[in-house]
């Protein structure tokens, strides 16, 4: 099956160090498939807490990538919580791809994940439907740093791509890596007439949302509206909003 262009995104900016590559909330597999075809990664591992579907995934991966006694495994598939991750059980450099849900929950789980392994350095490739703000400002907390960003348009929705780093707890200050700005750097940078349309109706649409929350009297909100419409007025687009 094809990749949108959402997921195949995400997979071309993921680096082939990898030891382990853990694909979450992963639904049909569609991702870590890909990632597994172009054996960027010793082993990928596919996680959902849905058994359904982690079984279908499953059969159909035993059917695609056969294990046999004189081949090497080059996926698993875990249904549990991405929370309970065994990273611990399996040594090397680790990269975790979470995409496709809500923002909140993605800043949960991140979080939880980081917490969980002070002790390790953890790659996260991120692609949240929404509240990518809040998200960067939890990343930024935890001293994650800023591999790559990408803004991309599917089907008239736009997307923030994250890749970043967090070093273990051990190695934070020795390392030099930009933090996570809240509000994205590369993101707003275009280099062709396309991706400055896409750059200007995600910056509309986002300080409209931020513009009604903020009547609520978020401090977060109103900080986040306003931090939006500098960069709108930075890219002179502040008359149209």
């Amino acid at each position: 099956m094809k990749l949108s262009h959402r997921l195949s995104s995400l997979a071309n900016m993921t680096s082939s160090h990898y030891d382990h590559i853990w694909d979450c909330c992963c639904d049909h597999g569609l991702l870590g498939t890909e990632l597994l075809n172009r054996q960027l990664t010793k082993q990928v591992h596919f996680v959902d807490i849905v058994p359904e579907l982690m079984q279908q995934l499953k059969q159909k991966l035993s059917h695609c990538y056969p294990i046999t006694p004189h081949t090497e495994s080059h996926w698993q598939v875990h249904c549990l919580d991405v929370a309970e991750l065994p990273l611990d059980s399996f040594k090397g450099q680790h990269l975790i791809v979470i995409a496709g849900i809500g923002g909140n929950l993605m800043t949960q789980m991140v979080a939880g994940i980081i917490n969980a392994h002070p002790s390790l350095t953890l790659d996260f490739l991120l692609c949240s439907v929404n509240n990518v703000a809040k998200l960067r400002a939890m990343l930024n907390a935890n001293h994650c740093q800023l591999i790559d960003e990408q803004l991309i348009s599917e089907n008239r929705r736009n997307y923030e791509l994250l890749y970043v780093r967090r070093p273990a707890t051990n190695l934070v200050k020795q390392t030099l890596a930009p933090l996570i700005s809240l509000f994205g750097n590369k993101i707003w940078q275009s280099d062709c007439a396309e991706q400055s349309v896409v750059i200007e109706r995600y910056l509309k649409n986002v300080l409209i949302h931020y513009r009604k929350t903020a009547n609520g009297k978020s401090a977060m909100d109103i900080s986040l509206y306003e931090g939006y419409q500098h960069i709108a007025d930075s890219l002179q687009l502040a008359s149209e909003v």
